[in-house]
Formats: C-alpha cells, structure tokens, sequence
C-alpha cells in the first residue's frame, strides 16, 4: 500500500527546489515552515489513507455510463466529497474567491500524492484547477463572480475541451462552431473527444472551457475563441438552473485510469432547451482564445508530470515491499536462513536503484519548475521576466521527462515482481496501464521536446538556458568542494555530463541560427532526455549536500553516486545522437517509406 514520502517530499522542496529560501527571503507572504510541514503531513496522510484503498476499486469498476449518466465507483463520490470539505481542491485557488493563494511548489506536491493515491482521482481536481486558472486570469468581472467562488471550493468542477475526431494536436482545424446572440451570450456546436471527467457524479454541475470558431473568424489557430460552457445553466441567485443543450454520447475503454470518465461530448444537438444550441460566454477575446487555454495548458502539463512522478513513486514503493518479502535463491553475502529475499540480487538491487533515482530527479525537476512559477508571481521587472523564462524552459522538461520515466519505472515495477507482475492481483500491472497516457495527453512529449528545442532553447538570445546550465555548474562544484568519501567519483563524472549537456545546447542553438531546424528536430526528444538526467543527477547532487537526518542524509549520497555511475553515462550517447543531426534519419526514413 502506498505511504506518502512526506520527508523524503520536503527536503526536496525545501532544499533542492527552493521553498526554504524563498521562505527565508519573504516572498510567499505568511507562509511558515510549520504551516508547510502540517500541509504535507496532511495531504499525505490523506492520500495514504483515504485514496489509496480506493483505487483498485476504481480500477476494476471504472467509470460507467447509462442512458447519459456516469456513475463514479463505489465509493469514489463520498471521498471526492471529503477531499473537497478538505478544502484540498481550494489550496492553490485565488484568495479573493475563497481560495487559499499557496504556493505553486505545494500544490504539486499535493498533487503528486493525490496522484500516488489514484491517478484516476488526481487527474480530475488537475483539469478543475487549470479552469479555475484560466478563467481566473481571463474571465470577465461577472463570469468570475459567478462561477469561481463554486469551482474554487471543488463544489463545481471543470473540464478542458480541445480535441475533436479529425484534429488531436493540429488545433487549427477545429470545427466546433459559436455564434453570437444579442443578449451577449453565444451558441456552441460540435463534437469533442478525449474530454477527462466531461461527465461524472462527483458535482451538482460541471463548467466545460470550450474551444470552438465563429463564422467570421480567420483561418487556423488564430480564429479560435475559448467559451465557458456550463452542463446547467446558473440562475441570478447563484442557484442550479435549466440543463444546457450538451450532454456525454459515450465514454473511452482505455488502457488504464478506468475510474476516470474520458467523454466524447456533444455541444448543440437540441437534446435539451428550448432550441439547439448549447449556451455559453466568452472568456477572454474574441480570436484569442488559444492564448487564454494556453494558461490552462501550462498548469495542466506540469500537473501531468506529477503525475508520472507519482506513479513511479508508487511503483517503487510496491517494488521494494515485493523484493524485501519474495525470497528466491542464494546470493553471495546473504547470511540469514534459508533463500534471500530478491532485493539482495545485484540485478533486483539494479533495478530497484534505478526507479528510485529516477523518481527523485524527475520530482525535482517538476519542484523546480513550480519555484520557477512561483518566484515570477512574486517578482517585477527583470527578475519577473528572468524567472518567467525560467518557467518557460522547464515546463516541457517537466512534463515529458518525469512522464517518460514514470512509463520506464512502472514497467521495472512489474519486472521485479517478475511472473506476479504480470498478474493484476498484485497491483504492479495497473500502474504500468496507468502510466501510460501520460506521455501522450496535455501535448505529447515530441510535441514538448519541438515546443523546448524551438521556442525555449532561444530564449533571451540563449541567456535563459546558458543561466541555468551556469546553476548547474555551481552545485557540481560545491558537490566537488564537500570531499565527501562516499561520493567516490561522481563529482567528476557529473562535471563531464553537464559539459554533455552545455555541448548538445550549443549545437542545438547553432543549428537553429543557422536555419537547419531538421536537424534541430531530429535531436529534440534526445536532447529533452539529456536534459532530465543531467539536470535530474545535478538535483539529486544537491539533495545530498542539504544532508538531513540519519540514515536518510547518507542514502543521498549513496544514490547520486550509483546514478553517476549508470544511468547518467547514456548523455554522452545522446550528445553524439544530437550533434549527428537529421542526414541519417532522413535516409532511414525515406527507405522506410519506400518499402
């Protein structure tokens, strides 16, 4: 069963990501240490205790729909009522519509223990909060009153609509349509597909944030508008009012979240109203609605990479219990009676080391990324702008690279629990069936690797990355200043993959200005790989030089020398695949083509 590393979760906030210094500093206002640790206890003890249990339950129900109704698992509706009256949904919500304004740094914590808990859970409040967060930063005075204060508290929930049959990542060709009416309100028709918790039971209402084309709007991206459209409409009073004309035609059989309802939704067909057409308001300009869910799609990527580290934290935590207790054979130094449990096998201990490195570098760099976040919040002028970019650069590594690694350690999960793994009593299969969409929503991870190679890489002339590569430099060589014996060589070995990655960067940046974007492209998910690790080994570096108590302060240690050691040697095979550029995959590819 799943247990919140709730230490393990604030040290790396505190101490790698940056919440104790900004703390120190004064930068999240009232915000205390004790009232940090009491979150993070709770959430936990939440997660551990209320969530987890219910998960497989979820599994094996799913979500069910019947004559246009979802009906959650047994259960799941009683404990989203508690995670509400918890004031958990409310956490990282706007202060001025009942929300508690903290910190982007503790929200995903929060959230990667609710995801831990159930991914199929965690993924709902995810999508709701990043429809607080666009509506709060684009929504009219009037929308905002009337819909925040109920969203804020988790009493209504949000979804995000973007996806239709014909266009998955091309957005520019959607065809859901609105037309204007001369109360000021607008008509949605359409279809959208792959809309998680577009129907459920857990709410009195659900408040969709459409994406759909006027008639007079220009071609592709730029003639899109963003409109709240809510499942009933919302009387003066504040109270439920007359249905909306959109409904839930049928729900996805996945490979994994069962419990979490992925809808196809139909706006407009005349189900319901008086006339056809589902009614909604515009959020933001007119045209400009990519722009305003781009707000929602930020917050929803870095939630989903939370997603992959809680996964993998899970699937570690299963792995270890499994290979402590399952005993097999006889190894060299095991000394008790009879066969030694597996996690004494060198290659089990492999195993296990290498999902647990990969988790805590993938956490920090998702922590990080929320400090980033968090200090452009606080900051103006040019430190606003430096720590925007900062953002920048580490949101699509913080979504693409924990997600890849939550798919690679869920999938060990299953290989320590060997022939069990593979079958579901155990419970190491459906985290690996879980973790598999992760990757794939919210832009998938060669979507985020073109979006970090093209558009972030060049930031500030390369300022911004050259900045971040200099930050990385300076924990190596205070790792280095430490000599600490139980380090061995890894100070040395992690100097040569920055400068791996300071390498790949510059050629990365020089292909760019010099036009070649194909080779670019070509290196881009390596490149997104590279970064993780080197950057993830450098987190797990500074980790072990913020020490900590006991026995804990020496595994960190211990662990960024064994991921020196392993896994951090693939960036130079990566490096030499980045500067190879595009010539050898163009061949291959047009002699796959060919064939």
């Amino acid at each position: 069963m799943y247990r919140a590393p709730v230490a393990e979760i604030a040290h790396t906030l505190k101490h790698v990501a940056g919440l104790a210094e900004d703390l120190a500093a004064g930068r999240l206002h009232d915000l205390t240490d004790d009232l940090v640790d009491a979150v993070l206890e709770e959430a936990g003890r939440f997660a551990s205790e209320e969530i987890a249990p219910l998960a497989p339950i979820g599994d094996r129900q799913g979500a069910r729909l019947k004559d246009g109704v979802v009906t959650m698992p047994d259960g799941w509706r009683d404990l989203y009522r508690r995670w509400i009256e918890g004031g958990w949904n409310a956490l990282p919500g706007p202060v001025e519509h009942g929300g508690q304004g903290l910190p982007s740094m503790l929200a995903v914590a929060a959230l990667e223990m609710w995801n831990s808990g159930s991914m199929a859970f965690g993924v709902g409040p995810t999508l709701s909060m990043g429809a607080v967060e666009a509506l709060h930063a684009h929504g009219s005075p009037a929308l905002k009153e009337k819909y925040l204060p109920k969203m804020v508290s988790g009493e209504w929930m949000g979804t995000m609509n973007l996806t239709e049959p014909h266009a998955g990542s091309d957005l520019a060709t959607l065809k859901t349509r609105a037309e204007r009416r001369p109360d000021g309100s607008y008509r949605i028709f359409g279809q959208k597909i792959f809309i998680t918790y577009g129907e459920h039971d857990f709410t009195d209402n659900i408040i969709h944030l459409v994406l759909a084309r006027l008639s007079d709007a220009p071609a592709g991206t730029r003639g899109l508008s963003l409109f709240l459209v809510p499942k009933f409409l919302v009387n003066a009073d504040g109270s439920i009012g007359a249905r909306n004309d959109l409904h839930c035609h049928a729900i996805e059989h996945k490979l994994g979240i069962n419990a979490s309802p992925t809808c196809t939704m139909i706006y407009g067909d005349g189900r319901f109203g008086d006339e056809p057409g589902a009614i909604g308001w515009l959020v933001g300009e007119e045209n400009r609605g990519l722009a305003c869910m781009f707000t929602m799609m930020n917050n929803a990527r870095l939630a989903v990479g939370m997603q992959g580290v809680a996964v993998a934290e899970t699937a570690f935590q299963k792995a270890l219990a499994f290979a402590k207790e399952r005993r097999q054979g006889r190894v060299a130094g095991w000394t008790g009676d009879g066969m030694a449990p597996i996690v004494h096998h060198p290659d089990v201990a492999r195993m296990l080391l290498t999902m647990q490195g990969l988790t805590r570098a993938a956490r920090a760099i998702a922590y990080a990324c929320a400090n980033a976040i968090d200090r452009a919040h606080a900051a103006e002028g040019d430190e606003k702008a430096f720590w925007q970019e900062r953002a920048n650069l580490l949101t699509p590594v913080a979504k693409a690279f924990p997600t890849d690694i939550g798919v690679e350690v869920a999938s060990l999960g299953v290989q320590v629990h060997g022939g069990m793994g593979f079958v579901e009593e155990t419970g190491a299969a459906v985290l690996l069936r879980d973790s598999r969409i992760a990757p794939i929503y919210e832009g998938t991870n060669g979507i985020q690797a073109i979006d970090l190679v093209t558009r972030k890489l060049p930031q500030s002339g390369g300022a911004c990355i050259g900045a971040y590569l200099d930050e990385l430099d300076g924990v190596v060589a205070d790792r280095g200043r430490s000599n600490d014996p139980a380090s061995g060589d890894s100070p040395a070995r992690l100097t040569d993959r920055v400068a791996d990655f300071r390498a790949a960067t510059a050629a990365l940046l020089t292909m760019l200005a010099q036009g070649r974007q194909a080779d670019a492209l070509a290196g881009a998910t390596a490149y997104q790989r590279l970064f993780g690790l080197a950057a993830g080994n450098v987190y797990l570096a500074k980790a072990a030089l913020a020490g900590g108590e006991g026995a804990d302060a020496a595994a960190r240690v211990t662990l960024c020398r064994f991921f020196a050691g392993t896994l951090l040697r693939e960036t130079s095979s990566l490096r030499a695949t980045i500067e190879g550029g595009d010539a050898a995959l163009q061949a291959a590819t047009e002699a796959l083509l060919a064939g």
